[in-house]
């Protein structure tokens, strides 16, 4: 069994219980729906602009509204905009999100409903990474005292007045003291949190929920599960609030968002949550609603499977599983090496009408065109699986397939289309309950096989599958049974019966199903597997649906689960009140000059608040220093100053060639552009 409980069941979907806190007048707790949250962009002493936003979100379905305030300039015009939304009869429930300025706090604390501290910064001030060293624990221990005496005041007044309180931890902006008692770490980010909630605690106040956010959906997975877990054995019963911090925008951001707020829904954590775009705000609140559906599905309805023991995953260290690549067999005339990727496999489902044009087939399978003949790029499907094959009489439709298969992008069809028409080197299919009886003979011209399983298979037929030899193993669970649970008891038991073979999660949509929510859902179900080191990539199947999004997603499913990295990774602070430039030109900017260095991960933020402590994974940093100008930073340290933003993204480009990680782009092949343009 799993040695520490973070969650009320490993094979089923149940809310973890907690106690209602009132934010206003929304309850938040697991006797209430999850309630949505977003943050204005506006600059906060423009009191009318943010009221102006406060109302989009609000009529977008937000329940609650967060509002930075920087200093006492901005708290003051937050009683002025909590004035004009009553008027307006508008009482969402605010949130002053601060950093830094206890006094603040303190100030606005008369205005808002709720107040965000950060206790890597609210008492500790400015970030520093200065390590410090602590010979005699009592000395770290002694420290606590300066936040009792710093904190306890606004435990007071909130007590007093009926506020609430959010105690949000972010990765990568830990104090000094945290990071050189228990490093960058989950355990750091809870035993963070947990400090400011002692002094909650001692005055009787318990009118606040916590946060664990990371740009990285492991760290923060792992961070939240921690602190269920601790809270589990204190006998806490504190709500949570979900969020991955600067997710990014469009489909990655939604990816990294429902990967990490997600996972944790389907095993019953979480009970407000936020999803974090570099868009308006308001756009924020449809993939918050998507998500809090799921979640609330899963719940409502007991999604799980029959119980089970789970003896072998590690909820505190992420260790991936990494299945065994094929090798090759004498004599073999296809290569099936290239059929897996080591870092993470993306499949691709094709159509016979896709192969009615194959150089479109082929650029939407994201391979490089010479001559109309495909070769493998950085982010090619690996390879393709065909639920119909063409006739062996359809010799333009063959001549495509094999193309593929010459450049290791191999065909994996259903045995029974393969023994009526073989297809020479195609991988068969068979479902583990017909291969487990044995019997199975392979087609004509076929070497290779592939195992089907639903996830409703026995102990026994889930032990055979090593001896069975398959290439790879298509995860496709069947309709009405619970994908993560299901998933979660047949790694346990390919583990426990020493089983290799790699493992792609096959996750299928019916068509017109709209693309935030397969992404969605694609995020939280399959990534929500992926962070435990579960599985070895992905297909995602929707008929209709276009193979290049459906790729794309894949790919990205991969890389915001930190696994294979196809593109540049941008961490980006979402809009608020202290960004300093416009971070949706500026970011897309960069992406422009920068967008084709795979492997290198980029933090554009817009203001020093979320400046160093959130590139907790960046390798360089773009950061808004003061107006006008920009500071970089490789890793988190500062290296230039004060930049004019008109030569900063020069610079940026400079430093990443002066570290060694820059690429020249690649030429776009002129078959290629022709073939974009006609499309």
């Amino acid at each position: 069994m799993l040695l520490n409980k973070y969650c009320e069941s490993v094979f089923q979907s149940q809310r973890r219980p907690t106690r209602t806190v009132m934010i206003g007048k929304v309850p938040v707790g697991s006797e209430h729906r999850i309630a949505l949250q977003t943050m204005t962009t506006t600059d906060t002493r423009n009191v009318q602009a943010t009221v102006d936003q406060v109302k989009k979100c609000a009529d977008a379905g937000a329940d609650i509204v967060r509002i930075t305030v920087q200093g006492k300039r901005e708290a003051e015009a937050c009683m002025r905009i909590r004035e004009q939304l009553f008027k307006d009869r508008y009482d969402v429930p605010l949130v002053a999100d601060i950093h830094f300025q206890p006094t603040v706090a303190m100030m606005v604390a008369d205005a808002f409903e709720k107040i965000r501290i950060n206790p890597g910064n609210f008492v500790d001030g400015r970030k520093s990474f200065d390590v410090i060293n602590y010979d005699d624990p009592r000395e770290f221990e002694l420290e606590r005292e300066l936040i009792e005496e710093t904190f306890t005041p606004l435990v007071l007044k909130c007590k007093q007045m009926g506020r609430a309180m959010r105690i949000g931890t972010n990765h990568g902006s830990l104090s000094a003291r945290i990071l050189s008692f228990y490093g960058d770490t989950p355990r750091g980010m809870v035993e963070s949190a947990f400090e400011f909630a002692d002094v909650c605690r001692k005055h009787d106040y318990h009118n606040f929920v916590f946060s664990m956010k990371a740009s990285n959906p492991l760290v923060m997975v792992q961070a939240y599960r921690l602190l269920a877990e601790e809270m589990y054995k204190k006998g806490w019963d504190y709500p949570l609030h979900l969020g991955v911090t600067e997710a990014g925008e469009g489909e990655d951001g939604r990816m990294k968002s429902a990967i990490g707020i997600g996972a944790l829904l389907m095993d019953g954590l979480g009970d407000t949550i936020r999803v974090s775009l570099t868009e308006d705000p308001e756009y924020e609140i449809d993939p918050c609603k998507r998500l809090a559906g799921l979640g609330e599905h899963a719940w409502s309805s007991g999604l799980g499977v029959a119980p089970f023991t789970e003896t072998t995953r590690d909820t505190h260290t992420f260790k991936r599983r990494v299945g065994d690549l094929p090798v090759q067999r004498e004599g073999e005339d296809l290569d099936f090496r290239g059929t897996l990727h080591r870092d993470g496999t993306v499949f691709s489902a094709v159509s016979l009408a896709d192969l009615r044009q194959p150089e479109f087939t082929y650029k939407k399978l994201g391979a490089k065109l010479a001559v109309g003949m495909p070769f493998k790029d950085i982010a090619t499907s690996d390879s393709i699986v065909m639920r119909e094959i063409p006739s062996s009489s359809d010799k333009d439709a063959r001549r495509a397939l094999r193309r593929l298969q010459e450049v290791t992008t191999h065909v994996i069809a259903p045995l029974e289309a393969l023994a009526r028409d073989p297809l020479p080197g195609a991988i068969a299919l068979v479902p583990l309950k017909q291969a487990a009886q044995g019997g199975v003979t392979l087609p004509e011209g076929s070497s290779r096989w592939a195992i089907e399983v639903d996830g409703t298979e026995s102990e026994e037929q889930l032990g055979a599958i090593q001896g069975l030899g398959p290439i790879v193993v298509l995860l496709n669970v069947a309709d009405g049974v619970s994908r993560l649970h299901a998933s979660r008891r047949v790694f346990d038991a390919l583990k426990r019966h020493n089983a290799t073979v790699p493992v792609i999660h096959n996750i299928r949509f019916p068509g017109g199903t709209h693309r935030d929510e397969i992404v969605i859902n694609t995020g939280s179900l399959v990534g929500g597997l992926l962070v435990d080191g579960l599985g070895d990539g992905a297909l995602i199947e929707c008929p209709g649906e276009d193979l290049d999004f459906l790729r794309t997603t894949a790919f990205g499913l991969l890389q915001g689960c930190r696994m294979r990295n196809i593109k540049t990774e941008y961490v980006s602070c979402p809009s608020c009140g202290r960004t300093l430039f416009n971070l949706q030109e500026v970011t897309d900017q960069i992406r422009q000059r920068t967008g084709h260095l795979p492997g290198v991960a980029i933090a554009v933020m817009g203001c020093i608040v979320n400046g160093p402590g959130e590139m907790a994974d960046a390798d360089f940093g773009y950061v808004g220093g003061a107006p006008g100008k920009i500071d970089l930073y490789v890793g988190k340290e500062v290296v230039r100053r004060a930049i004019p933003m008109e030569s900063a993204c020069d610079q940026l480009i400079e430093l990443i060639k002066e570290h060694g990680r820059w690429v020249e782009p690649p030429v776009v092949e002129e078959e290629a552009k022709e073939l974009v343009a006609t499309a």
